[in-house]
């Protein structure tokens, strides 16, 4: 039999049949491990925060910091469609709680990229942009002179609407926590909301601090808003916190993630520089958009 056979095999000193040991990869990648690292900082289901659209979209539609056909035109260039859902609540309101997804990001981009250059906002009227830029050059940046989905030119909306009407602690809440949170895509934080991405934020900063939210609240919301905006980049910096730190990116301190540290764009390219270092780079299943619309 074959076990005898074995046996006598051992007893006479015969060699076995061995195999060479595989060798040892330090960066094995398949699909779903990219997709449940993907899904970590994307959500499938979406992340939903504590604000309401409200009447904000039927308010920017009616001031023309939105002009509608504009605004399905940028869709329509970009090989899409806005949703019944979306219409809805461009030209109606609602009273839907909001969800960013892998679907909405863009159109929640352009939607708070209007709301945060058109809400009166002391971030906008005695920050950063408006320091750097001085009264003449706040118009060149892209925030706002690459705003082309308004009804004229963009800087007839800045700062002017009491779109969300905050107090003055609501208005120092914005200020601290934005003054904190940076994107990939530059070395300034949404506090200077100098392109598209920061001036989306500081317009969904401002109606969380209007619904009552908190620092905490707010800075998660931020977390995964800026990472369905730059998905690739966020891909990046969960797997380094995976392989530097052993952390999940529902783990990672939401302060931490969105400092200057890591993400910025400086930030993120050391992180990048560090994973690249130890041949654990991997290629994110996507990239982010520009910044423009």
């Amino acid at each position: 039999s074959l076990v005898i056979n074995l046996v006598l095999l051992v007893k006479l000193g015969l060699p076995k049949k061995t195999s060479k040991p595989a060798p040892i990869q330090t960066n094995v990648i398949n699909s779903a491990t990219q997709d449940k690292l993907f899904d970590e900082i994307n959500p499938v289901a979406g992340f939903q925060i504590n604000a309401k659209y409200g009447n904000l979209g039927p308010k920017m539609i009616k001031n023309g910091v939105i002009d509608l056909q504009k605004f399905k035109d940028a869709y329509e260039k970009s090989g899409q469609t806005l949703t019944e859902e979306q219409n809805k609540i461009l030209t109606m309101g609602s009273d839907q709680n909001i969800t960013i997804n892998r679907d909405n990001a863009y159109f929640l981009l352009n939607f708070f990229w209007a709301a945060g250059l058109n809400n009166k906002s002391e971030v906008l009227e005695t920050g950063e942009i408006t320091q750097y830029g001085g009264k003449s050059g706040v118009g060149n940046f892209a925030s706002t002179g690459g705003w082309t989905l308004a009804n004229g030119n963009a800087m007839n909306y800045y700062s002017k609407s009491v779109l969300i009407p905050l107090n003055k602690g609501q208005q120092e809440l914005v200020k601290r926590v934005a003054a904190n949170i940076y994107r990939p895509c530059c070395n300034n934080s949404t506090a200077f909301p100098d392109c598209n991405h920061g001036m989306a934020l500081l317009g969904v900063l401002e109606l969380m601090a209007f619904n009552g939210n908190n620092e905490e609240e707010m800075y998660k919301a931020a977390k995964y808003f800026n990472a369905y905006w730059f998905p690739g980049n966020y891909y990046d910096l969960a797997l380094y916190f995976k392989n530097n730190q052993n952390k999940s990116f529902a783990d990672i301190d939401p302060k931490v993630i969105l400092s200057k540290d890591y993400s910025s764009a400086s930030g993120w390219q050391a992180a990048k520089q560090w994973l690249i270092s130890k041949g654990l780079q991997q290629e994110p299943p996507k990239q982010g958009g520009g910044c423009g619309v």
